[in-house]
């Protein structure tokens, strides 16, 4: 979505591509079970395929082996769940695998970037995928983003962020965390001042220094995991977040949607942020029949609520908010719906 766009150039996506052929092999696998056969019957003894676009040991890469290591056996038949990353061209070489190239026989579930799937909606030349083609499984939580003050600032709302200066650090002008100060100043009137040169590690030392007044741009599912005591020790004001709903975590922060009146520019922010409603996306390729889509939709929605995946969860510190495979492809179908006018606005922002 915004910030860092994941496509990459051509050479990148061509030699990314050839890395994920040698692993994964390119044949394409025909259609999935007979008519007769049961999803039991025809995943017992088989493998599922969890390609994981990021690279090991990042957040994605995290919410899929977590994932991985539950949803096997709320699928009939049990299958073994196999991560795999992919990481070459940042994601998009195993994006557009699994859409162009992948088994389509439902043993191979992808995990991509949700800001990947917006880049066809900007018109990008490398995403070689139509996003309301996948066969979309779900999300374990959402990834909006916040922008709060460090909890000793005397700026504790987005009210009296339109009346003060709110010093905030990016690593830079193309990041989620100068883009999004940016939205906010000019479609709500607020006076964000972004500091760009630090570094991810030195934009959180410099809001503990009071270098900055706070931070702006970070999702909170993030910032849980990287500096999960400023969560339990209440250091953070949050003044707002963006998306098309509330976080569960975060009942009563007002949304970014809602303190823009112009109802063509609430589109265009609906826009620039609905990918962050998708979190971390599960998808499957184009074609996978619906039965075997469903059921591994259904697999995924009853993992959400298994006890010891929860318990997991909460030990690990992992944001869970699900959205289902169903709700997914609302929301993209939606987004691809906008009109070119609305689009062209919201590229100004995104950095394409």
């Amino acid at each position: 979505m915004l910030g860092v766009r994941h496509a990459e150039s051509h050479r990148a996506f061509l030699s990314g591509l050839l890395a994920v052929a040698v692993i994964l092999g390119s044949t394409i696998v025909g259609p999935g079970p007979a008519a007769a056969q049961t999803t039991s019957d025809y995943y017992s003894g088989k493998q599922i395929r969890l390609v994981i676009g990021s690279g090991p040991g990042g957040g994605y890469d995290i919410y899929a082996r977590f994932l991985a290591r539950h949803i096997g056996r709320h699928i009939p038949g049990n299958p073994t769940i196999v991560p795999q990353n992919m990481p070459a061209a940042s994601g998009l070489a195993a994006t557009n695998w699994t859409y162009s190239v992948a088994p389509k026989d439902g043993t191979v579930i992808l995990a991509t970037y949700n800001a990947l799937l917006d880049d066809p909606l900007y018109g990008s030349q490398v995403a070689h995928f139509d996003p309301l083609r996948f066969e979309t499984v779900g999300s374990i939580g959402k990834q909006q983003t916040i922008c709060a003050t460090w909890y000793t600032s005397p700026i504790k709302t987005i009210e009296q962020a339109k009346e003060h200066e709110v010093i905030v650090p990016a690593t830079g002008s193309s990041g989620d965390r100068a883009t999004m100060p940016r939205i906010l100043n000019a479609m709500a009137g607020t006076k964000f001042k972004v500091v760009n040169g630090y570094s991810t590690t030195g934009s959180m030392l410099a809001v503990e220094r009071g270098e900055a007044d706070g931070i702006c741009g970070i999702s909170w599912a993030t910032l849980k995991a990287s500096n999960p005591t400023w969560v339990q020790n209440n250091r953070l004001n949050v003044l707002i977040q963006a998306g098309l709903k509330p976080q569960a975590a975060l009942p009563t922060v007002p949304l970014v949607r809602d303190l823009v009146s112009d109802p063509e520019d609430r589109k265009v922010v609906d826009l620039l942020f609905f990918p962050q409603d998708m979190g971390r996306p599960f998808v499957m390729p184009p074609d996978t029949p619906k039965e075997l889509a469903n059921t591994i939709r259904r697999a995924f929605d009853a993992t959400m609520q298994d006890p010891a995946f929860l318990a997991e969860a909460e030990q690990a510190m992992l944001e869970v908010d699900p959205i289902s495979g169903e709700e997914m492809a609302d929301i993209l179908k939606h987004a691809y719906e906008t009109p070119k006018a609305l689009i062209e606005k919201a590229a100004q922002f995104n950095g394409t």
